[in-house]
């Protein structure tokens, strides 16, 4: 795809325009009124978005395999996942992804991108992103990957307007996984498009861009904990990029259904040969609240 224009909103151009050219969500405390929550809350019932996830999680190497055309579409009960009623469109997000699954041209796949992105699994004149789009990312590089070159620009268009939109997202919204009960949208889609990275890693520029974007969306699982001086390190496998600079960062940790904040979490020894290895250094926290399974993200996707 050719280079994105910049807009107002999210910064580039929408998944729309560009193509036309050529679980319940949690939101978490403001970092001042949090140090440790339960992600639990009164009334909060994450099972509908993980079970979506799950209905359509394709490991990476099963891409080659799966029907982008019928059964991980319709797995999905699209109208049971949560999303702000005046902007999330279910219908827009099950008949969108069917028609790009089953684009042959570019109007064909601009019209199913015009349903996505409006409201079926973005709103792109608002900003806004939903847990659909995390449920169907998998989906979108399927089509990516097995689509005609139109549909797959537009997936991929999609999931580019999708992580820019989460990584600003006001309403700091959150999402279950099979990791971690509240992860930040962006995190999330994050995760999956480093499940993508052969795909977006061949797909020219625009597929770099995007990979290197998710990559500053780190994710460290932690396997082992030790106790250093008045603190702790961990041992563990670390996704995405750890910022440069001084090595020292925010981080929130995620355990048993609580978040934690971390003050200060330095990169201790680096992944190194490929190799997702890698040790944290965590001064002032006990090794007791670190042990696995836990799991750690950039405190930055919920503050921005």
């Amino acid at each position: 795809m050719k280079g994105s224009a910049r807009t107002a909103k999210g910064g580039r151009q929408t998944a729309k325009e560009r193509t036309a050219k050529g679980a319940k969500a949690i939101v978490a405390a403001p970092p001042d009124e949090r140090r440790a929550f339960s992600v639990r809350r009164p009334g909060c019932d994450d099972a509908v978005v993980l079970n979506a996830i799950e209905a359509t999680d394709i490991e990476a190497t099963d891409i080659e395999t799966v029907d982008i055309e019928a059964a991980d579409i319709e797995a999905v009960d699209w109208s049971g996942l949560p999303a702000p009623a005046d902007l999330y469109r279910p219908d827009h997000a099950a008949t969108g992804l069917r028609a790009l699954a089953t684009a042959t041209g570019l109007v064909q796949a601009a019209d199913a991108g015009a349903l996505l992105a409006g409201g079926g699994l973005l709103h792109d004149h608002s900003g806004a992103v939903f847990p659909a789009a995390v449920v169907a990312a998998p989906i979108l590089l399927a089509i990516a990957r097995h689509g005609r070159p139109q549909a797959g620009a537009t997936a991929l268009g999609l999931l580019d307007d999708a992580l820019a939109f989460a990584t600003h997202d006001g309403r700091r919204t959150r999402v279950a996984t099979p990791y971690a009960e509240a992860v930040p949208i962006c995190c999330a889609l994050a995760d999956h498009l480093r499940r993508g990275a052969d795909l977006l890693a061949a797909a020219g520029h625009e597929g770099k861009r995007l990979l290197a974007e998710a990559a500053a969306h780190w994710r460290f699982d932690v396997r082992e904990v030790a106790a250093e001086g008045g603190g702790a390190v961990a041992l563990g496998s670390l996704s995405g990029r750890f910022p440069d600079g001084d090595g020292t960062r925010v981080a929130e940790l995620h355990r048993g259904g609580r978040i934690t904040a971390l003050e200060q979490v330095v990169l201790h020894y680096p992944p190194e040969d490929g190799s997702p290895d890698a040790c944290l250094r965590i001064p002032g926290a006990h090794p007791d609240e670190l042990a696995a399974p836990a799991v750690l993200f950039p405190v930055r996707c919920v503050r921005e």
